[in-house]
């Protein structure tokens, strides 16, 4: 539209899309072609809130050790230790998982495994799991 063009009253909107049957219920399909709405992976999110809370509780001082917040909250001090190795992932990996930028094979398996400690490398390494940047 130009300057001074008058704005429609309606506007017509033609969207491509298949009516299928799953699990009994009626569902709209849209075009491969078509955007899919981003889902966050709330495993992850929750994972990444831990993590930095716990950090956040052992930085301040209310447990000395590990061992001894992983005692308070009930799990082992290993699976603690591999969950706080989270923080120390790059700013832009953690923003474009809370936005849910990640292709679904990044999972919390995948995350929890060992990764570079310089942010660059992590990225180059996490691209191979579909991350949006």
């Amino acid at each position: 539209m130009t300057r001074g063009t008058p704005i429609p009253d309606t506007v017509t909107l033609h969207v491509p899309f298949n009516i299928v049957k799953r699990r009994g219920r009626k569902e709209m399909q849209l075009p491969e072609r078509a955007m899919q709405p981003r889902r966050t992976d709330s495993t992850l999110m929750k994972a990444l809130a831990r993590a930095f809370r716990w950090k956040r509780m052992l930085e301040s001082g209310e447990f000395s050790t590990i061992a001894e917040l992983a005692a308070r909250e009930g799990i082992a001090p290993s699976y603690m230790t591999r969950v706080l190795r989270l923080t120390l992932l790059a700013p832009d990996i953690v923003e474009a998982i809370l936005d849910g930028k990640h292709g679904t094979d990044l999972t919390l398996a995948r995350l929890l495994e060992p990764f570079p400690l310089e942010w660059k490398n992590q990225i180059n390494k996490l691209k191979v799991c579909n991350l949006v940047l």
